[in-house]
């Protein structure tokens, strides 16, 4: 988000990982700031740990699919605050308050929480890549069961990869297997 206190309190409450830090949370208030697919699972998610899960949104609909918004309306730990924006992070050592303004009445609400998960979409690094590697519509990096790309030679692994999960743990798996592939494919 590039907010104030988005970058000083990354790791002592800011996350952008439920998976990765969301046991960290258990009975604790928390706030997702999105409204696709990832915001909406990881705010469910988030519900077998948190005491309190806020959504903030920038709009008055999730974008998220409508399995995953009937999940999240009828979960009781979930609440909304539509038409808004996270604009400041409060924190010492750790996330103290979160300021989130409406965006059609300018008013700015501050909301004791301790954590924030930021999840408003991701743009892969492949603009170094040369036209030949085919990526999918997001600009991920689309490769076979070996791993290997449209470019001959060239493998790709991790969460630049058009992949369904990006977790640390499969980015490593990804990155030891392509190494080995790549190594194999260097050999003949």
């Amino acid at each position: 988000l590039g907010i104030p206190g988005e970058k000083e309190l990354t790791g002592r409450g800011v996350s952008y990982c439920a998976t990765c830090d969301g046991a960290f949370f258990k009975d604790r208030k928390v706030l997702v700031v999105g409204g696709g697919d990832s915001a909406i699972e990881e705010a469910i998610y988030l519900t077998k740990f948190a005491s309190e899960v806020i959504v903030v949104h920038r709009r008055d609909e999730l974008r998220a699919t409508k399995i995953l918004q009937e999940r999240a309306f009828k979960n009781p730990k979930i609440s909304f605050i539509w038409n808004s924006h996270l604009i400041k992070i409060i924190g010492g050592n750790k996330v103290e308050k979160a300021i989130v303004k409406n965006k059609f009445t300018q008013e700015e609400k501050e909301i004791e929480v301790e954590g924030i998960f930021i999840y408003i979409g991701t743009r892969p690094n492949t603009s170094f890549l040369p036209p030949e590697v085919k990526l999918d519509e997001r600009g991920f990096v689309l490769t076979d069961e070996n791993l290997q790309t449209s470019l001959e030679g060239l493998f790709a692994a991790g969460d630049v990869r058009a992949n369904q999960f990006k977790q640390v743990v499969v980015a490593c798996g990804e990155g030891a297997l392509a190494a080995h592939l790549a190594e194999k494919y260097l050999s003949g």
